[in-house]
């Protein structure tokens, strides 16, 4: 497998998102990429497949800038690119919740590694002793792919209905520790932030998402598949093409 595939996301306030628009979608060109990037008032969000040689250069490129000096993209291989095109879009959001109080690149939500995770998992409660919930963050055809075991879902079709569901079952999650989860982590820091602030008192994102833990620790209390916005539409546990085929 030659294509190199990577994800990640960084919470920070973009002003100069024309002028990097046009800097990032030539660089990315140039390096023969393909993919999606995302700018947005409150950050950044990335998708690109290449060389490994290409891809290397254009992380390196990014963290010159002081700003995304600190990503750690998540990594997967393939056979062929998953996208079939460059893009660099400009958006409102670069994940939708309509919730403008809602402020991540202010200050993030606290995380749970995978691997700490994986051993409250193991003993069914935290360090603290408080039995663990795992909130599905992900619409309603991303869950049906795979989730974590008796992970609780609200079976929405857009994220920016996670706000209103939420507000009908946070008594819930008293005196437990809920952890949210999406597929790399942006969607779940957002919904914890929200959680925080609805009044939610042991709340963590997954840190990286579904994608880390499963480059992490494996599939380790999590059934099926992992449902991915590009061509390959979902990953197993080995970060491999569930279905073994790129879908165009």
């Amino acid at each position: 497998m030659s294509v190199v595939n990577i994800s990640c996301y960084k919470f920070v306030s973009l002003a100069d998102r024309e002028d990097l628009r046009g800097v990032l979608l030539a660089r990315c060109q140039e390096l023969g990429l393909l993919g999606t990037i995302l700018l947005a008032p409150e950050g950044i969000n990335i998708f690109l497949a290449g060389s490994r040689a290409a891809i290397d250069a254009i992380v390196a490129y990014l963290r010159v800038d002081s700003r995304f000096a600190d990503l750690e993209p998540k990594e997967s291989l393939s056979a062929e690119p998953p996208f079939r095109k460059m893009r660099v879009r400009l958006k409102k959001e670069i994940i939708t919740m309509k919730h403008p109080l809602i402020r991540p690149e202010v200050a993030r939500a606290p995380s749970v590694g995978a691997t700490t995770l994986k051993q409250w998992l193991d003993r069914g409660h935290d360090d603290d002793g408080r039995p663990v919930v795992m909130l599905d963050t992900r619409n309603d055809y991303e869950v049906a792919a795979g989730t974590f075991d008796d992970a609780v879902d609200y079976d929405i079709g857009v994220f920016s209905d996670f706000p209103l569901r939420l507000s009908e079952r946070l008594a819930d999650y008293a005196g437990k520790t809920v952890v949210s989860f999406c597929t790399g982590g942006i969607r779940c820091e957002k919904a914890a932030i929200h959680m925080r602030a609805a009044g939610v008192e042991h709340v963590y994102q997954l840190e990286g998402g579904i994608l880390k833990y499963f480059e992490e620790v494996g599939g380790a209390h999590y059934q099926g598949d992992c449902f991915v916005f590009d061509g390959r539409e979902t990953l197993s546990a080995d970060l491999q093409p569930a279905s073994g085929r790129l879908h165009r």
